[in-house]
């Protein structure tokens, strides 16, 4: 996890946003300072600070009496800078995504064993098939990796797991898309996945709690270590 980053910094990122939006072209006019700080809701100071750290880096020309003036030639710079702290803060909320995930599904699993009903039994294997299905259909396959997820929470008949579930969705859907896109460079990643899945729901299947939370922790675990290794 990066250190707290200090208010001339965000202010920065925030300056940076606010051009690209606004397509500042070379030699076109930022807001002055006083609007800065109003848009910001931060002291003249700190984007003063901002300010300067950005004319360090020959991004912008700050001219005596005149405002700060996007640099000649640096926009390229700019918008470089600005795309490398996007991937930079993508790659952060997928980690985090991830952490909150195993938080919570590996418990998932382990209650799935021991409650899971044969129409949840049914349902997840019926997902599985989806997933094998999926091998040439990106978008089928991350539902389905959803899909499956979802249903081993339904399994453990936890009300509040299951609500808790259903809210974070969305966010679950953007981070399976992710991993998948990046696991699936390699074509043979599709198997594997596969498979992970298949030993999760077998454990549950065969009501060996234990089994499931090693298996469910070792399927987010092993998620994480690859997207560590293509970074």
């Amino acid at each position: 996890m990066n250190p707290k980053k200090r208010t001339y910094e965000l202010i920065v990122e925030q300056i940076n946003m606010l051009c690209l939006e606004q397509n500042l072209q070379p030699g076109d006019r930022l807001p002055s300072e006083r609007d800065l700080a109003s848009l910001f809701g931060v002291s003249r100071t700190s984007v003063r600070e901002a300010l300067k750290r950005l004319e360090s880096k020959n991004i912008l020309e700050i001219r005596q009496g005149g405002g700060s003036f996007l640099a000649v030639s640096k926009r390229d710079t700019l918008g470089n800078e600005l795309r490398t702290h996007i991937d930079e803060t993508h790659a952060q909320l997928i980690d985090e995504m991830l952490e909150l995930r195993r938080a919570f599904e590996v418990e998932a699993a382990s209650l799935a064993a021991k409650r899971a009903t044969s129409e949840n039994l049914e349902a997840i294997k019926h997902v599985l098939t989806q997933m094998a299905e999926a091998t040439d259909d990106p978008e089928l396959g991350v539902q389905a990796d959803l899909d499956f997820h979802l249903q081993v929470a339904y399994a453990t008949k936890n009300q509040l797991l299951i609500d808790l579930m259903e809210t974070l969705a969305n966010r679950m859907e953007e981070n399976i898309r992710a991993t998948r896109r990046q696991r699936f460079t390699d074509s043979s990643r599709h198997l594997d996945t596969l498979k992970e899945h298949e030993e999760i729901y077998l454990a549950i299947a065969g009501g060996n709690s234990d089994l499931a939370r090693q298996l469910m922790d070792k399927h987010i675990s092993r998620i994480r270590l690859e997207l560590y290794r293509a970074t």
